[in-house]
């Protein structure tokens, strides 16, 4: 007999009912120190004050109107976002799934709207993820994302991450945009090296390809920088933003340049839901904060020690781990046994991490975390990965 909610969910035996900051709390009282922040959604902790207050404040007040209106909330959040970023405009939605469909439909109406409507391939890249929608799957391309879904959504050429030989050789007058994560997430925690997102936007401009950055995870903060991309200095033409920036509550975001987005006017695009005045109020709260130097410049100083401990933490488990890679607080654990047993072996420590691709164990807290949270997180993984090794020892 299937289950009222749908089995789509391998789930861990653990149920949280409430959460402080770094923390979440089970019925029965067990804490535990969580290093997962709902898959890098929650950026400022678990009921993190000003968010709360934000919520409260609008929730007494206007929840939702649709986008037959103009919604206050929205446009102040689209005005900082502007003012933050390369983008002059903002299109809002609920998810980064919902941020790569517009991201996809946008790049090829720029084209259609220059006379070019042949020109609608789109260059992917391997280890990706970019949603479950049927955009998202098929510019992924991998056979665990796309089995049993077909036909797929056509346009999609697959890359090998890092292949440059392939890149060039990809490169046509029916390519409209490259889309790439500067940080992939899903696909293992791997950063894309500043010099080749330099050479990606240089390889763009000189064939008039739009560039669109998937910063559904790695954005808001997470890598030390507002957005990843930042780094390398270089700027998108597109970019998918989510997870972060509504600091739990759904909220998802396409940024673009106005030269991009020309395609997209009125009835060209819409959501019911995207950008309404209770999700704005928590975007406003979050992006105020997580965009303030001073905040960053405290990511960037925890960062270094988090990646230092967790050097630490390899060297001292060199049976049980092989590196430490990524960004900021976008960092992954390369392991040399199977990373569901490190996950696992973390429960019983009461410190939560996420499993990814390519064996890696992703660690994403809060970006609140405090010094001694690292201290005592690296203390629990330390733990866990001595019961790793034990058991593969017996």
């Amino acid at each position: 007999m299937i289950p009222s909610v749908l089995p789509t969910y391998n789930r861990a035996p653990l149920a949280f009912v409430e959460g402080d900051g770094t923390w979440l709390t089970t019925e029965d009282g067990t804490r535990y120190l969580d290093l997962g922040a709902g898959i890098a959604v929650n950026a400022l902790g678990h009921a993190n004050p000003a968010l709360v207050q934000a919520i409260t404040d609008q929730a007494a007040r206007l929840w939702h109107v649709s986008n037959l209106y103009e919604i206050p909330n929205q446009q102040a959040l689209a005005d900082l976002l502007v003012d933050k970023t390369f983008a002059d405009t903002v299109f809002f939605t609920n998810s980064g799934t919902e941020a790569c469909e517009l991201a996809v439909k946008m790049a090829r109406k720029y084209w259609h709207d220059k006379d070019r409507p042949d020109r609608t391939d789109i260059l992917t890249f391997s280890g990706s993820f970019h949603g479950r929608s049927s955009a998202g799957i098929a510019a992924a391309g991998s056979e665990k994302m796309t089995k049993g879904f077909g036909p797929l959504l056509p346009g999609f050429i697959h890359l090998g991450w890092g292949d440059h030989d392939a890149l060039y050789a990809a490169i046509n007058d029916k390519v409209a945009a490259i889309l790439i994560e500067p940080v992939q997430g899903e696909g293992g925690i791997v950063p894309l090296p500043d010099q080749c997102l330099k050479g990606l936007r240089d390889l763009c401009d000189e064939h008039g390809i739009l560039l669109i950055l998937d910063e559904v995870q790695c954005g808001m903060g997470r890598t030390g920088r507002l957005f990843a991309h930042e780094w390398a200095g270089v700027t998108p033409d597109i970019m998918m933003v989510a997870k972060g920036i509504g600091g739990g509550f759904p909220l998802g975001a396409v940024l673009a340049t106005e030269d991009a987005a020309s395609g997209m006017t009125a009835g060209t695009h819409g959501s019911t839901y995207g950008g309404n005045p209770l999700g704005c109020a928590v975007g406003l709260a979050v992006t105020r904060i997580v965009s303030d130097p001073d905040f960053l410049d405290e990511v960037n100083r925890k960062a270094g020690l988090l990646r230092q401990r967790l050097e630490g933490l390899v060297a001292a488990h060199p049976d049980v781990f092989d590196q430490v890679r990524g960004a900021g607080l976008m960092l992954g654990l390369v392991c040399k046994v199977p990373n569901t047993d490190v996950v696992a072996a973390g429960y019983a420590q009461h410190v939560l991490t996420v499993p990814a691709a390519e064996n890696t164990v992703r660690v994403l807290p809060p970006l609140t975390i405090t010094e001694d949270e690292i201290a005592e997180a690296v203390a629990r993984l330390d733990a866990a990965a001595t019961a790793v090794a034990q058991d593969a020892a017996a």
